[in-house]
C-alpha cells in the first residue's frame, strides 16, 4: 500500500485490506489439477445462477451511473450490480444531502 491517507468506510474494511496485505504470496502453493478442476466447476455453477436481464435508461442518467462507477473503480454494470445488491439486502444508505 502508499504512503497516501485513507479513508476506511468501516473498520472491517480496514482490517481486511490489512489482512489482504499481510498475505505474503511466494508462501502460497499452487492447487492441485482436481483443486483447479473443482474450483473452475463452482465458478462455472456461479455464474449460470445468475440472470442477464436488460432495462431502459435515459442517457443522462446512465452518464452519471458510469462516472459513479468510475469513482468506484468498477465497470458501470458490477456498480449497478452492487447498487441493487445493497438496496435489496437494506445496506444503501443515503447520503444526508445539504439544502443551499
Amino acid at each position: 500500500m502508499n504512503d497516501k491517507h485513507i479513508e476506511y468506510i468501516d473498520n472491517e474494511e480496514k482490517e481486511l485490506i490489512q489482512a489482504y496485505e499481510s498475505i505474503n504470496i511466494t508462501k502460497i502453493k499452487r492447487p492441485s489439477t482436481n483443486e483447479q478442476k473443482n474450483i473452475k466447476k463452482f465458478a462455472e455453477e456461479f455464474l449460470k445462477k445468475e440472470t442477464k436481464m436488460n432495462i431502459r435508461i435515459d442517457p443522462y442518467e446512465l452518464e452519471k451511473i458510469k462516472k459513479c462507477a468510475q469513482e468506484e473503480g468498477l465497470k458501470y454494470q458490477t456498480f449497478i450490480k452492487s447498487v441493487l445488491h445493497k438496496y435489496i439486502t437494506g445496506q444503501l444508505v443515503e447520503k444526508n444531502k445539504t439544502i443551499g
